[in-house]
């Protein structure tokens, strides 16, 4: 087992003592680098990228050759879940994510595979053993998934969507069929993780990308609940020392409090909530994640300084915040920019 490095990330996310607030940066391995383009070229498509472990491995570590990051996290996709339960992903160029089936009733629910972690997906636990074994013990390494949710959206609507219409039809006509449908993914999230922190996560993130779409009491219906199921099923620890849990719920702010007693460690914050008023308001029973608006990238470096040292003085003094984008930083953002904003993290978090 090889000693960590710099474990600044997993003790911030415990609200232990740390010399600094930590960064890393969702989809911080992506189309914005130059070098990832490159890569994903040479894979042919997204998917061979994802599933090729030494390629997968590459991107994951190009982002740590340019910055100073506290953390690296899996390259991966959310819907690898799907696509082992037998929906068939493709990726359709400009136009995201499609499957070749889609669930729409009790019968295609029934119908889905429930995945061997060892079988439909061990290119993605051979790519955590790669890159944990390529990082010896650099920063940690973050594995994860989307949410039980989140999941459903793309597997009911067939893709991406705007509308929501065959999602929250189902929700509201059907709801016993999405809690079929969601009751499943919530067991396949909760073993996918599981094989990520045996075969080396270090922490665990749970997308929830579509959540901040439902009101309040379908939220804690059809997503914060098997988010807390999936929670209470996760190993804890691992080589020696505990593995943290991170929901983020995107438009989510409203709901903290009850995320809050998930028995998550840390929750993810976009910049749509102010991270002071999210202090006061969950106290000291999680760490918090992130959350500059990722637009403040296409900014100059001095404006990117200025927000950065607002948000770490509306979280204020002691541990227990990780810095990070509010959601993925763009495919249009300057790397350089990017490099100005992990900087100014480290150097006016230190002061």
């Amino acid at each position: 087992m090889t000693k960590l490095k710099n474990d600044t990330f997993l003790r911030a996310l415990l609200k232990e003592s740390v010399d600094y607030t930590p960064v890393w940066m969702m989809r911080q391995a992506g189309r914005y680098l130059p070098e990832y383009r490159e890569t994903r070229s040479r894979a042919g498509d997204f998917l061979s990228l994802c599933k090729n472990a030494e390629l997968a491995c590459e991107v994951t570590l190009q982002p740590l050759e340019r910055y100073p990051l506290d953390a690296a996290i899996l390259f991966s996709d959310i819907l690898t879940i799907p696509d082992a339960m037998g929906q068939g992903l493709y990726f359709e160029v400009g136009e995201g994510p499609k499957f070749r089936k889609i669930i729409r009733t009790a019968a295609d629910v029934e119908a889905l595979i429930q995945p061997n972690m060892d079988d439909e997906l061990d290119y993605v636990m051979n790519a955590v053993r790669v890159i944990r074994h390529e990082l010896n013990g650099r920063v940690p390494l973050i594995g994860f998934s989307g949410s039980p949710w989140t999941l459903a959206t793309y597997m009911v609507e067939g893709g991406s969507t705007k509308d929501f219409r065959h999602i929250k039809a189902m929700m509201f006509d059907q709801p016993e069929v999405l809690h079929q449908l969601l009751g499943r993914l919530a067991d396949s999230v909760t073993d996918y993780l599981n094989a990520q922190i045996l075969a080396g996560a270090q922490a665990v993130q749970i997308f929830d990308t579509w959540g901040g779409v439902l009101g309040s009491r379908e939220y804690r219906e059809f997503s914060l609940k098997y988010m807390e199921r999936i929670t209470a099923g996760l190993l804890r620890e691992n080589e020696g020392r505990k593995v943290p849990v991170i929901l983020f719920t995107k438009n989510g702010g409203q709901w903290l409090e009850t995320m809050a007693d998930t028995g998550a460690d840390a929750l993810g914050l976009d910049w749509t909530t102010d991270i002071g008023d999210a202090r006061r308001r969950v106290g000291n029973r999680v760490a918090l994640q992130g959350n500059m608006d990722p637009c403040v990238l296409y900014a100059s470096p001095r404006r990117i300084r200025e927000e950065v040292g607002r948000i770490l003085d509306a979280y204020g003094e002691g541990s227990g915040h990780v810095f990070n984008l509010g959601h993925g930083i763009h495919q249009f953002a300057d790397p350089t920019h990017a490099g100005a904003f992990v900087d100014a993290v480290h150097e006016l978090s230190a002061r």
